[in-house]
């Protein structure tokens, strides 16, 4: 059984309808039978009508019945099927231009789709498409394509209107480029919700969760350390990164041989490498991770260092945890944190 934080934390954590505690635990209603998320917008019950549990499993063996509003047996955090759609189609043909109308056409509202794609992942449908676009030609760019097969095989009519795109872009003129580096960035979709993958063409430089607050903050932190543009694309490390992932969240990996890269301070190298020695299944607290890089009076710079890592999972901060065996903070969110510690306590499947 999972440990559940104190019934003070849960307390609060239902009465603000905290989303981040989804996942963590489950609040059972004595007075209707039905069990919850932390977040449901239902009315609060009172304290003396509430009992806890770690899992959904628990509570329907506890005769609980699932909230209808809340949907507490479907997991938090996955794409939606019609965005998974418009995704594949993306994917199907890159170069196509997607207007409203053939969006439409799919069964997809495209104000819903410009709205959802600015929430989650910080830009619109279209300006994911036009990035994608542009990323495919860098690519072709450095493996010698002529300029003029790239700029009319993506859908430019002159070179100046391709070279204005590609510049605002890239912030340099597609000549300047065919020796230059990028950031591929991709989505994988987890049992936890989708992830934001960031790769060159030799190592993983970003993962986080898409819905993580703030993510333009690695955003601005890998262009300043590469000095290379981010545009959406794949390559051969994001592509071994989703088998890999996709292993481990199945039980079947539980060691990464992904290269990864992370630029920082020498002192946050220091931490994120000792991250990455917590062997899987374990945890360790933030004041013993500051006493193995040898600063035992740096815990709070510890946390702010493991706060900062910009490659979850593979550099594995879930692994930390609070002096008095609480989760501690989470930039996903504390209830993926919870749900990474249990998968790897063999708690919890994903099949």
């Amino acid at each position: 059984m999972a440990t559940l934080p104190s019934v003070q934390e849960m307390e609060r954590a239902y009465r603000r309808s905290d989303a981040g505690y989804d996942g963590v635990f489950f609040l059972g209603v004595r007075s209707t039978g039905i069990f919850c998320r932390p977040s449901c917008s239902a009315r609060k019950p009172k304290p003396q009508n509430v009992v806890y549990f770690s899992s959904p499993r628990e509570a329907l063996f506890a005769g609980f019945r699932p909230c209808k509003r809340c949907t507490p047996m479907a997991f938090p955090g996955r794409v939606p099927d019609w965005a998974g759609r418009l995704l594949a189609e993306v994917e199907r043909d890159p170069e196509k231009r997607l207007k409203d109308n053939e969006i439409r056409s799919l069964g997809i509202d495209p104000t819903r789709a410009r709205r959802f794609f600015r929430k989650h992942y910080g830009m619109t449908f279209q300006t994911y498409c036009r990035g994608r676009r542009l990323g495919r030609a860098l690519q072709q760019i450095r493996t010698g394509a002529p300029l003029d097969d790239v700029t009319l095989g993506h859908g430019y009519e002159s070179h100046s209107g391709f070279r204005e795109a590609f510049t605002r872009k890239f912030g340099a003129p597609p000549g300047k480029m065919r020796k230059g580096e990028a950031i591929s960035v991709t989505w994988i979709e987890s049992p936890l919700g989708p992830l934001i993958a960031g790769a060159t063409e030799h190592h993983v430089v970003l993962l986080e969760f898409a819905e993580r607050r703030m993510l333009d903050n690695p955003f601005r932190a890998l262009r300043r350390y590469f000095k290379s543009p981010i545009v959406p694309g794949r390559n051969q490390v994001l592509d071994r990164c989703r088998i890999e992932l996709s292993e481990y969240f199945s039980g079947k990996r539980k060691k990464f041989t992904i290269p990864v890269k992370f630029p920082g301070t020498a002192f946050q190298q220091e931490v994120w490498e000792e991250l990455s020695r917590i062997p899987y299944g374990r945890s360790i607290a933030y004041q013993e991770l500051a006493r193995r890089i040898g600063a035992p009076r740096a815990r709070r710079a510890v946390g702010r260092s493991n706060g900062l890592n910009r490659i979850a999972i593979l550099v594995p901060c879930h692994r930390v945890v609070a002096a008095d065996g609480g989760l501690g903070g989470y930039g996903g969110g504390l209830w993926r944190k919870q749900a990474l510690l249990e998968l790897e306590r063999g708690e919890r499947e994903y099949g």
